[in-house]
């Protein structure tokens, strides 16, 4: 265990005084090898519970043995989910189909504004209202959980939508919770809150919670129910909240606990913190990173990076292409499946056919999206992936997604920043889809729009992409924020929140089914 800092001190003490805690935990700052001294020498039992299971088997090997480390799937999974495994990694069915058993007919068309609303969108928009009842903290499915649908977002239209969605999902979840079989793919989400409805009592001394501004409301409210009989100590950076269309959301700032802060950041050199510290002014993080002097980060231009982190899965594409052609050997972080599924409807749009991706599944022709991209604001979003088929035909992307490498044989790595979460290298370039805000509405002396409020989640992401490199980072994409009135240091943050969260086929793609 290394000599801890007078912040993991603080930490240390807190702990043992039996207060439960909120630690905020910068980018670097050994968040888990914190946990561990907390959990060292109490001869108390502990449970950790992390995101993902790659986490929960690396944080095994730091912790000592009175801690246990799972993810809140497998404590689940234990108490109820083992008694749904035969239902569990049943084949994958198209959505429709799917539907179809619940009742949608498969020509069934329904009228919804300027919009038909087809079988498929039914199926898709059930499905999701399923999935986002199963990330909340309600008892029962909801009207707020059937999600708003491309070109159907007015108030009154989508009231019209979740009337007929409704009778369909909750057949859906009535079908989920026989254990034996059904017509409705069950997956991980549904035994963890089959098990949250249970009420759980998980049986320890203390809890603690990784990154728990990613931490979505039936966890939160599992890990809260525990307060009366353990002690809670949850740890994160609200600063790298960036799941909100995911269904997470930061639970930190709101804990009725003691709050402690980590804010020496052993990834990166001085300068790099400086640059990491504007964006956490923009996102007005309670924290500012301090970098190890011992580590020379150096912000410069790189010409061959270790990794280029984009935006977007469109941006993260054109790179890919760009760097095939100048023969390197690429990998893309978390494979091309999500490209390939964008092309693939393209193509299908541009056949004269309806797509069956669920960001694109309304609109009757590649033509349709077209115009709804360039003239729609609601469809803005749609524009790159438009552009990138336009310029370059679906064949050349397809082509593109078939040659990439895996990572440990590739030259460079290309990934989208939410992708990067938890991930770092030597050197970072940040990729040019990372565009500067502007303000229509006010324009300078020449009538040109002047630069607008960053977007809170948008800032946030650019926080996240900072923050991996170890010795070089070449800020690329993300220069503008030198002249932005709000990349200034003494100046005032003028964040905005997003209305809605970034669509998922930006960053991780398409949800599953």
């Amino acid at each position: 265990m290394p000599v801890p800092t007078h912040e993991q001190s603080a930490a240390v003490d807190a702990f043992r005084r039996g207060d439960h805690l909120v630690l905020q935990a910068g980018a670097g700052t050994g968040k888990t090898t914190t946990l561990a001294m907390l959990a060292a020498k109490t001869g108390k039992l502990g449970r950790y519970i992390a995101f993902n299971k790659s986490i929960a088997s690396d944080a095994a090997r730091k912790f000592p043995s009175n801690v246990v480390c799972k993810t809140a799937h497998s404590l689940a999974y234990g108490a109820v989910g083992r008694t749904y495994a035969s239902r569990l990694n049943a084949p994958r069915l198209p959505g429709w189909k799917t539907g179809a058993s619940l009742g949608i007919a498969i020509n069934m068309r329904i009228r919804i504004g300027e919009r038909n609303v087809t079988n498929k969108a039914l199926s898709y928009s059930t499905l999701r209202t399923v999935t986002r009842f199963c990330q909340s903290a309600d008892s029962s499915i909801k009207r707020h959980h059937v999600p708003r649908m491309r070109g159907v977002e007015a108030e009154d239209l989508h009231s019209q939508l979740v009337d007929i969605v409704l009778p369909y999902a909750t057949k859906a979840w009535a079908d989920l919770q026989n254990p034996l079989e059904g017509v409705v793919r069950f997956d991980h989400d549904h035994y963890l809150k089959i098990w949250a409805l249970t009420e759980p009592v998980i049986r320890a001394d203390f809890l603690l919670l990784d990154e728990a501004q990613d931490t979505n409301p039936v966890i939160e409210k599992i890990f809260n129910e525990q307060r009366h009989q353990a002690q809670l100590v949850m740890v994160g950076d609200s600063a790298q909240a960036i799941y909100g269309w995911r269904g997470a959301r930061d639970v930190m700032t709101d804990f009725d606990g003691t709050q402690l802060a980590l804010s020496q950041s052993f990834r990166f050199g001085p300068a790099l913190a400086e640059e990491a510290n504007r964006w956490l002014r923009i996102v007005e993080s309670p924290i500012r990173l301090t970098g190890t002097p011992a580590i020379n980060t150096r912000l410069e231009r790189v010409e061959r990076p270790d990794a280029i982190l984009c935006r977007s899965n469109v941006g993260a594409m054109l790179e890919v292409m760009r760097l095939l052609e100048e023969g390197r050997r690429v990998a893309l972080v978390g494979g091309g499946d999500a490209l390939r599924a964008l092309a693939h409807a393209a193509r299908d749009l541009k056949a004269g056919k309806r797509a069956t991706h669920p960001e694109l599944i309304l609109f009757d022709s590649w033509g349709e999206l077209q115009d709804y991209a360039e003239y729609d604001p609601s469809g803005r979003d749609l524009l790159p992936l438009v552009d990138l088929v336009d310029e370059h035909g679906v064949d050349v992307i397809l082509n593109a997604v078939d040659r990439l490498s895996v990572e440990d044989g590739a030259e460079i790595v290309v990934s989208t920043a939410h992708r990067a979460k938890g991930r770092e290298w030597a050197s970072v370039r940040i990729g040019e889809d990372f565009t500067e805000p502007m303000d229509p509405e006010e324009t300078d002396v020449n009538g040109k729009p002047l630069p607008g409020n960053i977007d809170d989640a948008e800032a946030r992401l650019a926080y996240v992409a900072v923050t991996r490199a170890r010795h070089q980072f070449d800020i690329g994409g993300l220069a503008w924020i030198n002249q932005h009135p709000d990349g200034n240091p003494g100046g005032a943050a003028k964040t905005r929140k997003a209305p809605e969260p970034p669509n998922p086929w930006e960053t991780l793609g398409p949800a599953p089914g």
